[in-house]
């Protein structure tokens, strides 16, 4: 029993005298923590209905194919049978509907309130978010972060030194508003700078819905004429490496969302992942990955 003797804060074995069979159980510090899971399976699931019901309302028509959505069930956290415990119970929010022969998850109500993006609340968070008759003082950093209610969070590679001359246009690029990705994508012309803005805040909040907020870029690639991702996907996502950052760019590459880690630490954790952490903490392995934001 290798596995077990290579776990012994997780794995207990008894038994095994006389007639008496040997048994595997778990130690009291695995129990304890195991029967924490329902916990953070119930603190789950109002965070899946809200993020599959936002995943719904970025897309232009609020319908995913089904099988589009079961493609990344797993950075989205989704349990093997979500259709049951989350599309059948939850009949005023989801529906399933065939078209031309093809399973479609359908939005069933719009909310408004779900229309704020993780970038929005994060500026919110900070006090960025002004009111009518509210005002900031605007600057631009070195590092590209710029104070404004159109920007996005800049985390540039520790080697990377930008001139003033990029620093200049990033700062006309923060500065330009851009179109909700809430908004349908085919009231916009793609090649508008500001329709091009609002394909990176779709990116952006497509990323901000996973667990991890990681995908690999064959999945994202996946939602094309769902969300009217940029054909050249990405080299739109190299061009902006402030915000995302690719690994192994090729057929298999991931795409990070950077603001969402600290090093290679991702920085806020669902409460299934907290769980999770807390089993590999037990196993003494470790849990850091080994790309470098």
């Amino acid at each position: 029993m290798p596995i077990i003797e290579k776990y012994p804060s997780i794995f207990r074995v008894g038994g095994g005298s006389g007639k008496e069979l040997p048994f595997v159980t778990l130690t009291g510090k695995a129990e304890k923590i195991a029967r924490e899971e329902g916990e953070a399976r119930n603190l789950m699931e109002p965070i899946l209905v809200k993020n599959l019901r936002t995943l719904l309302m970025l897309s232009i028509d609020c319908r995913v194919p089904l099988e589009k959505v079961e493609l990344i069930g797993n950075e989205l956290g989704l349990p093997q049978d979500f259709k049951k415990s989350l599309i059948f119970k939850y009949p005023d929010y989801f529906s399933i509907k065939d078209i031309n022969g093809r399973a479609y998850l359908n939005l069933e109500s719009w909310d408004s309130s779900l229309a704020m993006t993780a970038r929005e609340e994060r500026l919110a968070r900070e006090g960025m978010l002004q009111s009518a008759g509210g005002q900031k003082k605007i600057r631009i950093m070195k590092d590209g972060n710029y104070l404004g209610p159109f920007a996005f969070k800049m985390c540039y590679a520790a080697g990377f030194r930008p001139n003033n001359s990029y620093l200049e246009e990033l700062q006309k690029w923060q500065k330009m508003e851009f179109p909700s990705p809430y908004l349908d994508g085919r009231r916009f012309e793609f090649a508008d700078p500001k329709s091009r803005k609002r394909m990176v805040a779709v990116l952006h909040e497509l990323l901000s819905l996973t667990m991890e907020k990681r995908m690999v870029s064959a999945k994202l690639d996946a939602f094309h004429s769902e969300y009217r991702l940029p054909s050249k996907l990405l080299l739109c996502l190299i061009k902006h490496h402030g915000i995302f950052y690719i690994t192994n760019k090729g057929a298999r590459s991931t795409v990070f969302l950077k603001e969402a880690y600290g090093g290679t630490i991702l920085v806020d954790k669902c409460p299934i992942l907290m769980f999770n952490d807390k089993f590999i903490a037990l196993s003494g392995r470790n849990e850091i990955s080994h790309v470098t934001i």
